[in-house]
């Protein structure tokens, strides 16, 4: 996909910046050029792709000593003394189409549920026993958090994340082992590119390379790969 085929791609560059910056400035901190996530809302933090000594000076501030940094996609390079943590490749995906899916038949005994606050417990738990990436409590602010249940049992969930100007980012889509080979996923992705459509907004993801599963199953519900990204984290010295 080029950036022509979507207007305002670009800032698909800088996701956790747009979003930290617009829309979820009230669940983050800032100093200077630099912002981070409340810690119980997210990890991700970032800083400009032309940081300076200042601007990593004050994420240090903002995150303490020998705090996590998630830089996610952020391009820019920490100074020496900000120990790596992790580095995975992956990629950015864009649903390449603009038209509402058709919602597929549910299971018998499945019920498709917005999520909240009362089944933050239940999301923690189905989250830490999958790994989809990670998922704190208040991660469910940042958007519609959608889940499926089953005998009354949260089975899969899927929710919205980072929300740059004109876009919002599909996440932690997960489907307790038990329950895989359902179509849970896929119901609850396809639920989600709904509501997104219906605000005027356009989907988008991010998906770790090796999930060659996931890939495939993104594909199959009309995402395109956009450009391949590079996830990192550090720790402040």
């Amino acid at each position: 996909m080029t950036d022509g085929e979507y207007d305002g791609a670009r800032v698909l560059d800088d996701p956790v910046g747009e979003s930290l910056r617009g829309h979820h400035a009230d669940l983050g901190h800032r100093r200077g050029r630099a912002a981070t996530y409340l810690p119980e809302v997210a990890t991700f933090s970032v800083v400009p792709a032309d940081a300076d000594a200042a601007d990593w000076a004050d994420l240090a501030r903002l995150l303490g000593r020998d705090a996590f940094a998630d830089l996610f996609s952020c391009t820019a390079t920490p100074p020496p003394d900000w120990e790596p943590a992790f580095l995975l490749e992956g990629r950015q995906m864009v649903r390449s189409s603009g038209v509402r899916p058709v919602a597929a038949p549910a299971p018998a005994g499945t019920e498709l549920v917005e999520l909240g606050a009362a089944d933050v417990p239940e999301m923690l738990d189905l989250t830490a026993r999958t790994r989809p990436g990670p998922f704190w409590p208040r991660t469910h602010e940042l958007g519609t958090y959608l889940g499926i249940r089953a005998g009354g049992r949260l089975v899969a969930m899927a929710g919205e994340r980072l929300r740059p100007p004109g876009w919002t980012e599909i996440s932690a889509v997960c489907t307790d082992p038990e329950a895989r080979g359902q179509g849970h996923a896929a119901r609850l992705l396809d639920a989600l590119v709904a509501r997104i459509l219906d605000r005027h907004e356009r989907p988008f993801l991010h998906v770790a390379e090796e999930n060659t599963g996931a890939i495939a199953l993104y594909e199959r519900l009309g995402f395109t790969s956009r450009k391949p990204v590079t996830f990192r984290g550090f720790r402040t010295p």
